[in-house]
């Protein structure tokens, strides 16, 4: 029995990381039709495409669903999908952005500001933490990619603003409207990137409790389980001692 029961825990296990795949597939998909709908469906003359499709390669999402998902934004019964953000701050006071596309504003409003709620925090006003942020490009390639010195000149070549390697990654920083011809030319120096998106970079941030930081965690896990929800931004801080109770 006790190997039987220990099948299931793997099954379900399995079943759970084919879900959350699933869910991460559906988000990337969403994406790459909206940016095909909004320019060419040619991802070498529409930059924001070319971009969703490098982040659905680095999660290894099937060439045939991209494919779909290109040819999807160009049906007439095809999904419109309104891009909104919604700022707010979670426990502790944590500063955070929520990035969605939805077909249903309502929804969606009505869903991230329950989050906030059941969290102890609160929906506030575009802008109200905005601020906080800086809005950069993000390119990630392995340590594997390169030395740091070298990476760090090709990323001066290339345009970009800043490097920081570590024992596992160089994360390479640029101004969003750059992004997309900074990655091409690493792309063409270093080989293709791990990750390249835009983000949300908090210029502070703000430590959390265990108590705080476990809450904290729950809103995240709340935002990542809705189908409307893309990105999520916090300027928190919590250290490993804390995360290793928590995941404990």
């Amino acid at each position: 029995m006790a190997g039987h029961s220990q099948f299931k825990n793997i099954m379900h296990r399995k079943g759970r990381q084919d879900a959350v795949r699933a869910k991460l597939f559906s988000k990337l998909a969403r994406e790459i039709t909206v940016a095909a709908k909004a320019g060419l469906p040619d991802p070498n003359m529409n930059a924001r495409l070319r971009l969703a499709i490098s982040a659905a390669k680095s999660q290894s999402m099937p060439k045939d669903n991209i494919e779909r998902a290109i040819k999807k934004a160009s049906g007439a019964d095809g999904e419109n999908y309104d891009e909104v953000r919604y700022e707010g701050y979670g426990p502790g006071g944590v500063a955070v952005i929520v990035e969605a596309l939805t077909d249903n504003r309502n929804r969606t409003a009505s869903a991230v500001r329950s989050y906030f709620t059941k969290a102890g925090g609160a929906l506030g006003e575009t802008g109200s933490v905005g601020f906080m942020f800086n809005r950069v490009g993000e390119i990630v390639y392995p340590a594997k990619a390169g030395t740091a010195d070298a990476v760090l000149e090709a990323a001066i070549e290339a345009g970009a603003e800043d490097v920081e390697s570590d024992a596992e990654n160089h994360v390479v920083t640029c101004a969003f409207e750059d992004l997309n011809e900074v990655s091409k030319a690493l792309e063409a120096a270093l080989g293709e990137a791990e990750s390249t998106k835009v983000v949300w970079r908090p210029t502070t941030t703000t430590p959390l409790d265990e108590e705080k930081a476990a809450s904290l965690l729950k809103l995240l896990d709340a935002f990542d389980d809705d189908d409307d929800v893309q990105n999520v931004f916090g300027n928190y801080e919590i250290s490993d001692e804390i995360m290793a109770k928590i995941g404990g």
